[in-house]
Order: C-alpha cells, then sequence, then structure tokens
C-alpha cells in the first residue's frame, strides 16, 4: 500500500500547476484582505466549523451556539462521496440562561463524557452548567489568574501564576500560595528553556489532579538585556534575561505539590554547570518533557545536558523527589533534540510510548516501565508527526505521519500488538485531526492543493484492513472565487549535494505570459522546525505571494536540507554552520531559476524573516551580484548572539567552535553589500536581540555600504495585529521601488 501511494503521490507532485478560475472583471485582492490583521482578511479564509468532542459526540466550542452537532450516517460513506452530509444542530442550551454575567464566554468545553456539564468560563467565573438541570452545579473564581491558568477537570483545582508567585485555587475556591520567592529573576509555573526541547508551559496535573508538578527557573546569573519603553514620557528600562551562546544559562528545577498533605518537594536532579566554562559536562542542565505515571507515584522527564549529544529518561519518585532509575539513553555525534513526554497506554499502565529519531527518522518504541524495549512500532524513511492518542478499544495508536509523501500528512492507525499501519485518511493533503475520549472517532480538519478545507468525520476502527467509515462535515467553498487568482506551482529539484530531492512552490502572475521577463523575489525561510512547502491549499502559500503575484512578479520557494520532517540527517546537515549547506541549496533553486526564459536573472530579489532574515543577507553577501534586491526581517547576523538552547544545539558555543562562527558571521562580510538591502525589525524584539541588526548598520557604517534600516517600536519578533499590514506593505513598496 505505502509503495502504491508513494507512487501515486509523485506522479500528482511531479510540478502540478493550479490553475485560476478565469472570469470578467475579477476583483484584485488588497493587503486589508491577505493579510492578518487586514480589515477583511477574515472574510476570506475558507468556511470552518470550531468543534470540540463531547466523549464521542461533536459539539460546538463556541459558547453562544450552546448546542451539538451531529453527522447523519448514511451507511459508511468514505471522502470520495461527493454528497454533503445532512448535520444536525440541536441547541441544548442557551448562554443566557447560565446568568447574567455570563452574557459571554471564552468558549465552551465539555470535560466530562458521560455527564451533562458545560465547562464555561469568562474573567470572572468558572462554572460547570448541567443542560439538562438548567442550573449551574459548580462555580469558581477565576479573577487574578493569568493566561496560562491550568485547570484540573479531575480535582477541579487551577493553577496559575499571579504576581510572579505560583497559586492554587482548590474546587472549593480556597486559593494557596505555594511560592514566595518568586520575581523576574526567579520564575514559577512558566515555560523553560525558551521554549525549546517541546515545552510551552510550566505546570502539570497528575492524572487524579491531586498533584502539581511546576518548574522552577532561577536566572539570577543570566545577563540583563537592556530593552527600552519608548512609549512613556522619559524611556524607562526593561530588561530582559536573556543568555546568549556561551555565556551563562539560567537553572532549573522541578517541585512537585501534594494538594492532600499541602507539601512540595523538588527532584532531586543533578544540576549541571550554568556557566560557559564548562559546557561539555555531562550533567544534565535542560529538564524537559514531564510525564506523570497513571497512578502518580512516579514523574518521568528528559534530562539533557548542555552540549545537546546526550540524553536521558529519568524515573523520580513524587513522594521523596529521589531519583529511582535511568530508563533509556541516547547519545548523538551532533545532537539529540527530545521534544515528546512518553506516553503510557491507557490499557496497560506498565508500558509506554517514547519517540525517538534514533534510526535516522522520527519513530514510536514501545517500553516497559523497566525500562526495556519491547519493540519499534513504526519505521521507515518518513517521520511521524504527531501522537493523536489511542483507540483503547482496538488497542491502537492515532498518528500523524508524512509516510505518504513528504509533502502530505495523513492519519493512520498503528496496532500496539504488531505496529501494522493502516491508513484513516485517503485523500490527497494535509490533515490535521483531534481524537475523541475513546479514540474511536476523530474529526480531521484538512485541505489539499486545490481545496481551501474540508471537515471529515472518521472512524479509527480498523476491520478486516477495510477502508475506515467517513461522513464530510464540511466542504468549504473558495473564498477567493471573486478575485482574480494567480496560477500555484509545485515541483523539486535536487539538492546541492546531487542526490537529495528538495521540493519548491511557485506563484506566478494570473495572466501570466512564458513569452515575458518577470521579476522574481525569493521568500525563504531554511531554518530548522519549520517547512515553507506541503500539499495543503496553495501548496501553502503566504497570502503576500498572492498580492506579489497580482503586482506581476513570480515567487520561487525552496525547502533547503536543515528544514523539517525530512529525518535527522536531513536536518543535521546544517551542524555547525548554520546558512552554509542552506546557502548552497537555495544557490540551486537560483540556477533553475535562470534556466527559466521567463525569469529576469537581473531582476531577482530575496527576502525572509528571523532564520529567513539571517539566510537574506548571507546570500546577498555571499552572491553579491545575484541579488538585486533584499528586505530581511528580524534577522541573525552572528551567532554568538543569539540565545543559548537553540544556539548551541547547531552551533556548539563560540569557544567550541570559532571558525563555524566566523564563517557564518555577517559583520565581516558587510563590505560584500551591492543591492538594495532593507533590515526591519521590532524595536523590543527578544528573539533576536537588536543587537543583531545595530551591529550590522555599524558594520555597514565602517565599510562604507548602504542598507536601510526601519524599526517598529514596541514590537517584538513578529509584528502584531494592524501593524502586519503595515509591514507588508513597507516590504512591497520596497520591492516596487528598486526591482520592478
Amino acid at each position: 500500500m505505502m509503495k502504491t501511494n508513494r507512487l501515486l503521490a509523485l506522479l500528482v507532485l511531479t510540478t502540478l500547476t493550479l490553475l485560476p478560475m478565469h472570469a470578467q472583471n475579477k476583483k484584485l485582492f488588497t493587503l486589508e484582505d491577505l493579510n492578518f490583521g487586514g480589515n477583511n482578511y477574515r472574510n476570506l479564509l475558507p468556511q470552518n466549523l470550531w468543534v470540540t468532542w463531547w466523549g464521542d459526540q461533536l459539539m460546538f466550542q463556541d459558547a453562544e451556539e450552546g448546542g451539538t452537532i451531529a453527522a447523519t450516517d448514511k451507511g459508511g460513506s468514505t471522502s470520495d462521496s461527493k454528497e454533503e452530509t445532512t448535520l444536525r444542530r440541536t441547541r441544548l442550551f442557551d448562554i443566557k440562561e447560565v446568568g447574567s454575567d455570563f452574557r459571554s464566554a471564552y468558549s465552551a468545553r465539555y470535560p466530562y463524557p458521560n455527564e451533562t456539564l458545560v465547562l464555561l468560563q469568562n474573567s470572572k467565573r468558572r462554572v460547570l452548567y448541567d443542560w439538562q438541570k438548567k442550573q449551574i452545579t459548580w462555580s469558581q473564581d477565576t479573577e487574578g489568574e493569568d493566561d496560562a491558568s491550568d485547570w484540573n477537570s479531575t480535582s477541579r483545582a487551577v493553577a496559575y501564576v499571579k504576581d510572579h508567585q505560583l497559586c492554587i485555587r482548590t474546587a472549593d475556591n480556597q486559593v494557596r500560595q505555594l511560592t514566595h520567592d518568586g520575581s523576574r529573576e526567579i520564575v514559577y509555573g512558566k515555560s523553560v528553556h525558551r521554549n525549546e526541547f517541546g515545552i510551552d508551559k510550566g505546570t502539570y496535573w497528575s492524572r487524579d489532579g491531586q498533584q502539581l508538578a511546576f518548574y522552577r527557573m532561577d536566572q539570577t546569573m543570566v545577563e540583563d538585556y537592556p530593552q527600552v519603553n519608548t512609549f512613556e514620557h522619559e524611556a524607562t528600562y526593561e530588561p530582559d534575561k536573556y543568555p546568549m551562546a556561551g555565556m551563562n544559562t539560567h537553572q532549573v528545577t522541578i517541585g512537585i505539590y501534594n494538594l492532600t498533605t499541602g507539601k512540595t518537594v523538588y527532584l532531586k536532579t543533578p544540576m549541571g554547570p550554568v556557566s560557559g566554562d564548562s559546557i561539555t559536562s555531562p550533567v544534565p542542565v535542560y529538564f524537559t518533557n514531564i510525564a506523570w505515571a497513571p497512578n502518580g507515584e512516579t514523574i518521568y522527564i528528559f534530562e539533557l545536558n548542555r552540549d545537546q549529544n546526550d540524553c536521558r529518561l529519568v524515573a523520580y519518585d513524587t513522594r521523596t523527589g529521589l531519583r529511582k532509575a535511568e530508563l533509556y539513553r541516547e547519545t548523538d555525534d551532533k545532537y539529540v533534540e527530545p521534544l515528546h513526554p512518553i506516553e503510557f497506554l491507557p490499557w496497560d499502565e506498565d508500558k509506554f510510548i517514547m519517540q525517538s529519531q534514533r534510526d535516522g527518522y522520527n519513530h514510536l518504541y514501545l517500553y516497559d516501565t523497566k525500562g526495556k524495549l519491547l519493540r519499534q512500532l513504526t519505521s521507515g524513511s518518513w517521520v511521524v508527526q504527531e501522537i493523536l492518542g489511542f483507540n483503547t478499544q482496538q488497542k491502537s495508536i492515532i498518528i500523524a505521519s508524512n509516510a505518504y509523501h513528504p509533502l502530505h500528512r495523513w492519519l493512520y492507525s498503528v496496532s500496539v500488538k504488531n505496529g501494522k499501519m493502516q491508513a484513516l485518511t485517503h485523500d490527497d493533503g494535509v490533515h490535521r485531526a483531534v481524537l475523541s475520549s475513546s479514540g474511536k472517532y476523530l474529526y480531521d480538519k484538512w485541505s489539499s492543493p486545490t481545496r481551501p478545507r474540508c471537515i471529515d468525520l472518521v472512524s479509527t476502527t480498523v476491520s478486516g484492513g477495510s477502508a475506515t467509515r467517513t461522513t464530510r462535515l464540511l466542504t468549504a467553498p473558495d473564498p477567493w472565487k471573486d478575485y482574480e487568482q494567480p496560477l500555484f506551482e509545485c515541483g523539486t529539484l535536487k539538492a546541492a549535494d546531487g542526490v537529495t530531492d528538495l521540493y519548491y512552490r511557485m506563484v506566478k502572475p494570473s495572466d501570466f505570459d512564458p513569452a515575458k521577463k518577470y521579476p522574481t523575489i525569493i521568500y525563504v525561510y531554511g531554518g530548522p522546525h519549520a517547512h515553507n512547502v506541503e500539499a495543503s491549499w496553495h501548496w501553502q502559500s503566504r497570502s503576500w505571494e498572492t498580492y506579489m503575484a497580482q503586482k506581476g512578479y513570480v515567487l520561487f520557494i525552496l525547502d533547503n536540507r536543515g528544514s523539517e520532517n525530512r529525518g535527522r540527517d536531513f536536518e543535521q546537515a546544517t551542524f555547525r554552520q548554520l546558512g552554509q549547506v542552506e546557502m548552497q541549496d537555495q544557490m540551486k533553486g537560483i540556477d533553475y531559476l535562470k534556466s527559466l526564459p521567463y525569469v529576469d536573472a537581473d531582476r531577482i530579489g530575496i527576502h525572509g524573516w528571523s532564520f529567513g532574515g539571517f539566510m537574506t543577507i548571507t546570500l546577498m553577501l555571499n552572491h553579491p551580484d545575484v541579488f538585486k534586491v533584499g528586505v530581511a526581517g528580524g534577522p541573525v547576523i552572528d551567532w554568538k548572539w543569539y540565545e543559548v538552547m537553540y544556539g548551541e544545539r547547531y552551533m556548539d558555543t563560540p569557544q567550541q567552535n570559532p571558525e563555524g562562527y566566523a564563517k557564518t558571521s555577517l559583520l565581516d562580510k558587510a563590505k560584500n553589500l551591492k543591492g538594495r538591502l532593507q533590515i526591519i525589525t521590532g524595536y523590543n524584539d527578544n528573539t533576536v536581540v537588536p543587537q543583531h541588526c545595530l551591529s550590522f548598520l555599524d558594520a555597514c557604517v565602517k565599510a562604507g555600504t548602504q542598507p536601510d534600516f526601519f524599526a517598529y517600536p514596541g514590537e517584538e519578533h513578529n509584528m502584531r495585529g494592524h501593524a502586519s499590514v503595515h509591514l507588508h506593505e513597507r516590504i512591497t513598496r520596497y520591492f516596487d521601488d528598486y526591482l520592478k
């Protein structure tokens, strides 16, 4: 099945062109239509259904809808059926019934599969409303909670941070302050390690809601980066803690608070050096991917040394904080990057699933709690992209992967018994789904290059290898049908190694004439944990590309080696020399463009943001005769000024890799600038700090070269709200002024 599907996918993806809809008097797009933050942006998004699960029943997520959305099963149709399913909408409650302070609520959640209770919350309180009894059965205050508040459905306690202190509000509305020394330097209950290693929060409840694991981050040894608030009458100092590569980093510990005893214990983790003096020590400094044992007696974390090449899965006793056992160890000559906590089988609390790239691709492994490998469940030259959950009845794991093709994301059932995989989706495209509580169903929101959005209700039950049952809930019409649309293409070319396939997207004007010569813009990112080309709507084209194609440009986007979802070796090809292999691959794209008769080789521009900003300037300075115009947003200029966790993973430290840092730095190459370059940054960027841009401007002054520069006061790494429209108008005007 896999081989056949792969061949089909390759046939589909061989430079497929998406043709526009030609009609008289089509509208032209504006940035207010296309750009996030634009006044008409949301009206041009594909139609959607905002739903969530109540057990195995789909419910509207919007509290004002107050009811279910039920699919009519017509006997097991498949996604190939063109008939729209009739939806039955049943309003179960009216938000106005709940109370005068619930005229609006953030959203509706249904935490108990077998109870007619909806969880509603606003800025004042959180309630459970029984829509059968038409009454509130439980209420809890929410005042003082932050955006990261963490509510547990079993104990009904909520963890939150107020005035730097970690607090818990119990089910009976009693507030317990767990800490007293919190500050901007001693941080509790927040994401640590600058959101690397898959960390996106700072509190973790046990299954029964009686214990709370939380991060404590000591930043006292980390230098302040001097950010400034310019909106006051007299500018004020508002520093960020920013650990730069090779310098001091923060120290993290993990506490466990017991709701019953009222006591906190800290895990007795081995602490590594926090300074850059002995960074190759195997002693761990990064603690990540916290997972609770189902019985709450053990907690599991991945421990990683600062050099990020020695990773261990360790179990700790939650009562004493003592280390119980090391269950797994993985080392690598370059780096190991733990991104996912272990997940216990719902039907066997002595076994868990672990994800690892140790065979070259991210796959699933079945272990027992003694650390014994029972079997590798998935394998092949593709990656598991997400574990969605488990079908407990069939004892299977439901995953998303690109096993079908690197640009497609399909959903699969994987048998825990023998690792047998079966596709749950059969439509080309990118599928993202949420599993019901039993795991028997999922709702699948997906798109393909020619379909803006479809939503399917899919059965995960596999029977005799037959196709799963799929019910179509929505086929969204093209929201751009009244507009003049560009041409979207996708194809492949070889990387600089002459072997590896790279995927590109090209966007052309709607009235494209191959006999004409077009100015061409490269949009680039190129860094880890991202990709630009996939088999979603318009090949994942950014709406700004549509705007520029409308203005007469050709756009070209290539995913070079170093980007995600292609396996460990593909990603690690850039190790210790960020920008170099990526640049070689991007120049293969330039060679391809120059071979096309309609590309004007004298009018090639380039644009990217963040890592893409770094790549923009890297390419312009290393190939100054190729690129006439560039716009670099939030660019890294020298990796020694980037943060410890990300920078040292891919570059080691400046002390370990001075040649690599010197080679990739753009400061000494400022003299090479020939084309027009505009640099844009958020004045308060706390990801790529302003020191990068300002130091490069200084280097240009000394070299006598003339870049242009624009800063957004008060903005961070990305422009928010309507400022994003202003940003893209500025980028557009720069190309119009100097490339067109």
